[in-house]
């Protein structure tokens, strides 16, 4: 096993709509997706993003894509409009997940 950020194994886009912001990482190969769809829970993202969603995490597969989608409710303060936060968007949400930090098997590493 070794302790790597989701970087290593993933790619991640991410966006916004209201006061809710939408993750969607990508694995890099269809092993890792295995992996990930196994540990990369929607309550996992919920403990990692605790300080600025407090909403719940909602997380939807897309196997044939190798990704998963993570829409994270009452995130950004109310929304661009509605909020004093100075990044009200969630654009820089996925680079943020992906700093989070896994036991990923050796075998799977690349």
């Amino acid at each position: 096993m070794a302790k790597v950020k989701l970087f290593d194994i993933a790619i991640a886009r991410s966006g916004d709509k209201g006061d809710g912001s939408n993750v969607g990482i990508m694995a890099k190969t269809p092993e890792l997706y295995d992996f990930l769809y196994e540990q990369l829970t929607a309550g996992r993202v919920k403990e990692f993003f605790k300080e600025i969603c407090f909403g719940e995490v909602e997380r939807y597969a897309l196997p044939n894509l190798q990704a998963l989608n993570f829409i994270l409710y009452d995130s950004l303060g109310g929304g661009g409009t509605e909020t004093l936060l100075t990044d009200a968007q969630g654009k820089c949400h996925g680079t943020g997940l992906l700093h989070m930090e896994l036991d990923v098997p050796d075998e799977l590493l690349v």
